[in-house]
């Protein structure tokens, strides 16, 4: 118990393993691993009693129910991880153990032996021959398929599936082995025990051989020698098996069957025909004779592979004999041709009739081997008919009878071969859907009614060639009804919804064996010395359709199946087949152009590869892991198939009838009897077709269920009503049976299981019928609970709005349930009822939308009440799929949903965090955290069932799903315990227990991401070396921004740039390697991307260091230079940055994905960029090309930023129109540099232009495309953006081209066509602009429109007043003493004032800014100003009065608050009124200047002026009046002596004097400061001013 497969597992885990390995052998502790690694059956027992919680009405059954199936799934879930997690540590032992195993099974065998010789081998209980030759028979196919995985598993090199499939095998072995030992104990014969031992044991010696050459391949996977070996061994394994079963009772006898007619089928080898014994009407009548027999010991055979082996035994004797009698016959018959051309179509079709019999018997075999084998029955009935067809065709051909009775025959034998498929219909008998068995019903019998109407005819008539073409049609018409009537009966009794129904395979086995010996059968027709050039060329066209059937179906496995091997196996053989067809048609063709015995022998060497590739296909498809589950018919079932068949048997035994009649009619038309047969016959087969086809409309599937449910659910609909009545009138009864909770989880039960059935039941009604009734009883059987639970819900709830939102929405789901039955039964699962499909689909989404609108009103609710029942249900879910084989097919790469993954695992991190802090503060928001945490968990459960799928190498999936599975259980806990937190929120265990919940959620979050890292090391170095590269980018910007100011200063002084030129050259072209291994890693593996992303972002950070040291050696006094190298090392590493998420794209995809393309176009840019970087690098030191250079670079740098803009790529950020239309002035700026540079021609000029240039144009495009692609854009304004920022851009760049020609042939008329260049550009400006304009609309404006700003100066200085009013409202006066004087209110007459006055100039601040509104609209005043200057100093004169006004009541609401406070005196206060009023007045004028005076707008304005002078002049008084007051309240006390009073007048005199001196000093400083604003005025303000 201290191994590593037994420490790995987790604690609930290691009682089961205990057991067993206490009861078992290690073989049986990977067997239990594997089965809960899978896990299929325990999963659907989970979703069985889940989904059955809900019908269940014993409330606490349904509860305990509930609960163990939770408990289960949890448990399940830890199971499989543990499961997983020991498999990891014990997985490399599997074959070892296998070895083991079987060799243990050997001896055992030998035991067995040794006691059957001394007579004491006896049955263990519970054993009989019968159930023991089943066994074995059914278990060599699992040994055969299981071997033939192995095989392609060590072929592969794939060591986890070659131990899967040695254990497999050693499993199926073990099977074998105790079915061998049963068939030995109960047979009564000795020797054919000891046989059966025998090479039971040769099979146990065979796959101990075949088990250690596996495991030999497995180091040399490419060894042709050890794959010879493989291929040997498994060929002697093979022979070794089918000996086994040989040994079954009955086997032999069928061997010997087989046998006999292959000795028999030696007769049609012989050269010469032998003379005839017989004249030709004797043989013509012995064949006949003969081949009326070998038909009925076909159907005998048929019958007896379903009964005993004895039956079976002696049913394939007497056909081996009955068919030598039959090829006697036709020898004889053969000999009577008269042409050599005759003679080999009779050969050809015996030799077809001899392999027809042997696929029978050897079908009977299967049959009778595994009863319960997949499709048995319907490959042994295929047989059957061939064997009747194959007859039939030699009849047509030898027979000269009486006129229409060759045919006649041929109709019987064919009627009496379909008769079998009306015998207990439990298998499909074609691919029909129910309506196209109607149809296909319905054309029959129109064909039948007028091949019988023709019968008739022609025998009055006497036409006994057309009577012959009658009975032939009729035939067929007959076969096809039966046909129908048989795959309509098995729909029905599948429809039924007690039966359960079957599922298709992987491959249909029988299409495969039916390829194989169609195959077969032409392979031996072109390899016959007697075919003609019409049968090779007939035969080739069969192989060629069979084996590409085959390839398709191949194909179509490989897509479907989740396992890996099987996957490239499928593939493998597909080629296999494809290639040994196409060198079989080659030989064909030479073959074709001469029939020599040198071409038949290629041909015939030809088919041999091709006969084996299809053999060893079939055997593995036969594999059961592939094989369909078919239906099991209940007894209401088969009783509603009881109509039909007995219909259609009726109609079987009337036309055979009919047929003998007419044989005999057309023979002696005269006799009036048999007219009288012939019509009764007639009425009787018409009837009982009538009679089929009502049973088959009656019974169609589903529509019994859908009017049942559709009852249901109306009376659901009614109790709803009534309960909502009773809701709205307060009279609702509260429920009190049962909890809150337990009818919450209930509710959400049932939706979710309605919500599970809505797909499924519109695919039904679309297409398939049978499946329709088993849906509908479903959807009826939820809703009795759902309305149950709704109401009771609903009556325990508080609140009135809530207890109808949730009435009225149950209500809503139940009349979309409705609409969606009516609309599926009126498609019934008809594929051709297009209009019903419609309503289908419309009553889908409706559903869709019911369902989803009620699981959001419920999930609110159970979170607000901490009940997270739902959510654990959910994540559970989430785990169990994530474990099941096959995810939904992939539709991206691995790195896409690895991004997605990245993105919700970050996302349930940071959930997690914040509940931890929520725990603390508050509690009550728990529930929608978790909630969150329950559908990102959803999502990455999805996601990481497709990127394991899509990972390479196959255990990065694994660990994928086992890394994302044990996160799923920490979700678990940490909702559970939100849940119980939120219900009691003091509960501190419980909140350290959610702490530490959310702490492992982080952990298990880390190790997603770190397998998720592993998964995928080069995409991952990608994104690393992508996030450095926009740092360095973003640095550099940093840099370019210190150089252009100057600052940009070299480390030492003596430091030059020539010191630097060679690392900066040495490091771009270690770049360019780097790029060339990066544009190859994207088609490599992993580990060379991750290696050529690191080393690209290392030297891409070199490249960038060394560059920047070479720009500061330049010096801050060239700025320019230093700028134009920075942008060229800054363009550089912005095409790495594109070159790597290129690669990052294309990792892994083919080579004509479009990827690929963006990676060499990328690439392709980047290695210009570099390019571009050398030679700024060589010119920098060069002052005559320095300008040149930087021009080229900039024009390069351009054409890729408007390759960026004309991408479909819809851009992250959006920007406003106003923005863009300011990023187009800068090209007017340096369209104008442009042309000035190129009028200089100075370098100097040029290098500034150069990287003004770029600047401007990546600015423009950028916010060209955030502004286009705005939400209030139209298409039609977006189109025009981006056509016309794509001119302006290819202007720029022509006029920038024409610089350069400039530069380099500086001629007059060169300079000239400046000129012309540059108006070009400004015109496709104007076209930016007005486009501009028109993404506005007339919610937009321009920020820098003046009179936008004086509107907003206008409104910004009403809300300052307003404010100021607000704080004048909350001032008291001070507290002082009382005076017994008049202005005690002094006070409050000043507040009130400022009150007034603030009031005022708030209501005419507003109606300036509605007088100035009205201006613009009435056109005075231009929204765009036409002229700038003239509008424009209005607009400052309007803009400048508004602040003034502000500031002005702001110093009046500050006087008057110190005022009152006894801190300011009125002199001041009365100072402040009177600025207001002044201000006022200005405001007045600049509004005057162009408006109308008698508009509206402008009366509210004065009446406003008024209203603050008014209050301005009422505080004035006041304040005056106090002070006079004041002044008449200060008495004066003169001094009575005589110096005294001098002394006390000459003060007096002094400060009147330093008083007056103070005023005219006041006075000129107010008029200095005037003097100093006026300057600044408007001139609207000016004459006021004076």
């Amino acid at each position: 118990m201290t191994s590593p497969c037994f420490k790995a597992l987790s604690s609930s885990m290691r009682p089961v393993l205990l057991l067993v390995f206490v009861y078992e052998d290690c073989m049986a502790v990977f067997g239990f691993v594997h089965l809960l690694a899978v896990g299929v059956a325990e999963t659907k027992m989970v979703a069985s009693a889940k989904s059955s919680v809900p019908t269940v009405g014993d409330q606490a059954a349904a509860m305990q129910l509930g609960q163990c199936a939770k408990n289960l799934a949890t448990s399940l879930a830890e199971l499989r991880t543990a499961a997983q997690k020991a498999y990891e540590a014990c997985g490399p032992m599997e074959i070892d153990s296998a070895l083991t195993a079987v060799q243990t099974l050997r001896n055992e065998l030998q035991d067995a032996k040794t006691a059957a010789i001394k007579q004491q081998l006896k049955p263990l209980p519970g054993e009989s021959l019968e159930k023991c030759a089943q066994d074995l028979g059914s278990t060599s196919k699992a040994v055969g398929s299981s071997m033939a995985q192995l095989l392609t598993c060590a072929a592969q090199g794939n060591e986890h599936y070659t131990g899967v499939a040695a254990r497999e095998t050693a499993q199926a072995l073990k099977t074998l082995a105790q079915a061998a030992r049963g068939v030995a104990a109960a047979t009564a014969d000795p020797a054919t025990a000891s046989a059966m031992l025998d090479s039971a044991r040769e099979v146990m010696d065979g796959s101990t051989m075949l088990i250690s050459e596996a495991k030999q391949a497995l180091v040399a996977p490419g060894d042709s020698e050890s794959q010879q070996r493989l291929a040997q061994v498994a060929k002697s394994v093979s022979h070794s098996l089918s000996a086994c079963v040989n040994c079954l009772p009955g086997q032999k006898d069928v061997d010997m069957a087989l046998k006999n007619i292959g000795e028999a089928s030696k007769k049609l080898l012989m050269e010469t025909i032998p003379p005839c014994s017989k004249s030709f009407q004797e043989a013509q009548s012995d064949l006949n004779q003969t081949a009326a027999d070998l038909n009925q010991s076909a159907g005998d055979v048929v019958h007896a592979s379903k009964g005993t082996s004895s039956q079976l035994a002696d049913a394939s004797g007497k056909f081996s004999e009955d068919f030598d009698e039959f090829l006697d016959a036709g020898i004889e018959m053969a000999g009577h041709t008269q042409s050599k051309e005759d003679q080999f179509q009779v050969i050809g079709n015996l030799k077809n009739i001899s392999m027809a019999s042997s696929k029978l018997l050897l079908a009977a075999k299967s049959l009778s081997v595994d009863p319960g084998a997949a499709n048995a029955k319907g490959l042994l009935a295929a047989a059957a008919r061939s064997v009747t067809d194959s007859i039939n065709q030699l009849i047509n051909l030898c027979t000269q009878q009486a006129p229409g009775q060759k045919e006649c025959d041929n109709a019987l034998r064919e009627l009496e071969a379909v008769r079998g498929l009306l015998d207990n219909p439990n298998e499909p008998v074609n691919d029909l859907s129910y309506f196209d068995c109607i149809e296909s019903v319905m054309e029959s019998s129109k064909v039948l009614g007028e091949s019988m109407a023709g019968i008739s005819h022609n025998c009055k008539t006497g036409d006994v060639p057309s009577f012959g073409d009658c009975v032939s049609v009729a035939s067929k018409a007959l076969c096809g009804l039966t046909e129908a009537a048989g795959q309509a009966s098995y729909l029905v009794g599948v429809s039924d919804p007690n039966s359960q129904t079957g599922h298709q395979g992987l491959v249909d086995p029988v299409q495969f064996a039916r390829a194989n010996q169609a195959i077969q059968m032409a392979c031996q027709n072109l390899v016959d010395p007697g075919s003609s050039p019409s049968q090779v060329l007939s035969a080739a066209t069969i192989v060629a359709k069979h084996t590409s059937a085959l390839c398709n179906a191949c194909r179509l496995a490989s897509s479907k199946t989740a396992n890996p091997v099987a996957k490239r196996h499928f593939v493998q053989s597909a080629k296999e087949v494809a290639n040994s067809t196409a060198s079989l048609v080659k030989t064909i063709k030479a073959l074709d152009g001469d029939f020599s015995d040198e071409n038949r022998e290629k041909c015939r060497v030809a088919t041999a590869p091709l006969i084996e590739a299809v053999d060893n296909l079939t055997t593995f498809a036969s594999n059961p892991e592939f094989a369909s589950v078919p239906a099991l018919i209940s007894r209401e079932g088969s009783a509603a198939q009881v109509p039909i068949l007995q219909s259609a048997r009726s109609m079987l035994d009337s036309s055979t009838q009919l047929l003998k009649t007419a044989r005999s009619l057309v023979m002696n038309p005269k006799d009036p009897p048999t007219w009288s047969l012939l019509a009764s016959y007639s009425r009787t087969v018409s009837d009982s077709i009538k009679s089929l086809i009502t049973a088959i409309r009656d019974k169609a599937p589903g529509q019994r269920e859908c009017d049942s449910a559709i009852d249901s659910i109306n009376k659901c609909i009614r109790d709803i009503e009534h309960v909502s009545l009773a809701a709205i009138s307060q009279n609702l009864p509260t429920r009190d049976d049962i909890s809150l909770e337990a009818l919450q989880e209930q509710l959400m039960s049932s939706v979710h299981e309605v919500g599970h059935l809505i797909e499924p039941i519109s695919t039904a009604a679309k297409g398939e019928a049978a499946q329709l009734g088993h849906k509908i009883s479903q959807l009826a059987s939820y809703f009795e609970p759902l309305h149950s639970a709704a109401v009771g819900m609903a009556s325990k709830l508080m609140h009135h709005q809530q207890q109808m939102n949730l009435l009225d929405q149950t209500k809503t789901l139940a009349e979309s349930a409705l609409q969606m039955l009516y609309a599926a039964k009126e498609g019934g699962g008809n594929p051709k009822a297009a209009l019903a499909h419609d309503a289908i689909a419309e009553a889908t989404q409706l559903m869709r939308e019911a369902v989803d609108d009620l699981m959001v009103t419920l999930n609110e609710a159970a979170s607000e009440v901490g009940i997270v029942g739902g959510m654990v249900d959910s994540i559970a879910d989430s785990m169990g799929k994530l474990g099941e084989g096959t995810p939904p097919e992939p539709e991206g790469s691995f790195v896409d949903y690895q991004t997605t993954m990245v993105k919700y695992s970050k996302a349930i991190a940071v959930t997690a965090q914040e509940m931890m802090t929520k725990s603390v503060s508050g509690p009550e928001e728990l529930g929608s955290l978790a909630s969150q945490v329950t559908g990102d968990y959803s999502q990455l459960a999805l996601q990481g069932h497709l990127a394991a799928a899509t990972a390479e190498p196959e255990e990065i999936g694994v660990q994928i799903k086992l890394r994302v599975q044990e996160l799923g259980h920490g979700c678990i806990v940490l909702v559970q315990k939100a849940g119980a937190l939120q219900s009691c929120p003091s509960d501190s265990i419980t909140k350290r227990e959610l702490i530490e919940g959310a702490r492992v959620v982080t952990e298990k979050v880390s190790m997603v991401l770190s397998v998720l890292q592993a998964g995928n090391k080069g995409t991952q170095a990608c994104i690393t070396a992508a996030s450095a590269v926009s740092g360095i980018i973003a640095d550099l910007g940093t840099t370019i921004m210190f150089a252009s100011a100057s600052t940009l200063n070299a480390e030492t002084d003596t430091d030059s740039f020539a010191d630097h030129r060679e690392n900066i050259l040495k490091t771009a072209k270690a770049l360019v390697e780097d790029t060339k291994n990066l544009v190859s890693g994207a088609a490599s593996g992993q580990e060379k991307l991750a290696r050529a992303a690191q080393s690209s972002a290392t030297t891409i950070t070199q490249l960038t260091d060394v560059v920047k040291l070479g720009a500061a050696s330049i010096g801050p006094d060239d700025p320019e230079t230093q700028v134009v190298l920075l942008n060229a090392v800054k363009d550089v590493a912005k095409a790495l940055g594109e070159l790597i998420g290129a690669t990052k794209c294309a990792a892994g995809k083919a080579a004509d994905d479009s990827s690929m393309f963006q990676l060499k176009s990328a690439a392709k840019v980047m290695v210009t960029n570099v390019t571009s970087l050398l030679k700024t690098v060589k010119a920098v030191e060069d002052e005559a090309t320095r300008g040149t250079r930087a021009l080229e670079a900039t024009i390069e740098c351009i054409r890729q930023e408007l390759t960026v803009f004309q991408s479909k790529d819809t851009p992250v950020k959006f920007t406003t129109p106003e923005e863009f239309i300011r990023m187009t002035k800068g090209i007017t700026t340096a369209t104008a540099k442009a042309v000035a540079a190129g009028n200089s021609a100075r370098q100097e000029d040029v290098i500034s232009t150069a990287n003004l240039s770029r600047k401007v144009i990546a600015d423009m495009l950028t916010a060209c495309k955030q502004a286009a692609y705005h939400d209030g854009v139209s298409e039609e304004v977006r189109g025009r953006a981006l056509l016309y920022g794509t001119e302006c851009t290819n202007g720029y760049i022509r006029l920038l081209e024409h610089v350069l020609q400039v530069l380099q042939r500086p001629t007059a008329e060169q300079k000239q066509h400046l000129a012309v260049f540059s108006k070009r550009v400004a015109g496709a400006v104007t076209e930016l602009i007005q486009t501009a304009e028109a993404m506005k609309g007339t919610e937009w404006v321009d920020p820098e429109d003046p009179t936008v700003i004086a509107e907003t100066e206008l409104l910004g200085a009403a809300a300052s007043i307003e404010a100021a009013a607000k704080k004048l409202e909350q001032l008291k006066p001070r507290a002082k003493p009382k005076q017994a004087d008049e202005s005690l209110d002094f006070e409050e007459q000043i507040l009130e004032a400022a009150k007034s006055i603030a009031a005022a100039t708030s209501a005419l601040v507003k109606s300036a800014s509605a007088a100035q509104r009205e201006l613009v609209a009435q056109g005075k005043v231009g929204s765009i100003p036409a002229n700038a200057e003239d509008d424009g100093q209005w607009s400052q004169g309007l803009i400048s009065a508004a602040r003034m006004v502000a500031a002005a009541t702001s110093n009046l609401c500050e006087a008057a608050n110190a005022s009152v406070q006894g801190h300011a005196t009125e002199e001041k206060l009365i100072s402040s009124a009177k600025q207001v009023a002044a201000s006022t007045a200005q405001l007045l004028v600049a509004c005057k200047v162009k408006a109308d005076q008698d508009s509206e707008a402008m009366k509210r304005l004065q009446a406003a002026g008024n209203a603050v002078k008014r209050a301005s002049d009422n505080l004035v008084k006041a304040a005056q009046k106090a002070a006079f007051d004041k002044a008449d309240d200060e008495n004066v006390v003169v001094k009575t002596k005589f110096v005294g009073g001098i002394a006390q007048i000459i003060a007096a005199q002094e400060e009147m004097l330093r008083k007056e001196r103070e005023l005219e000093e006041a006075r000129k400083k107010l008029a200095q400061i005037r003097q100093q604003q006026y300057k600044f005025l408007p001139s609207e303000l000016r004459e006021d001013e004076d």
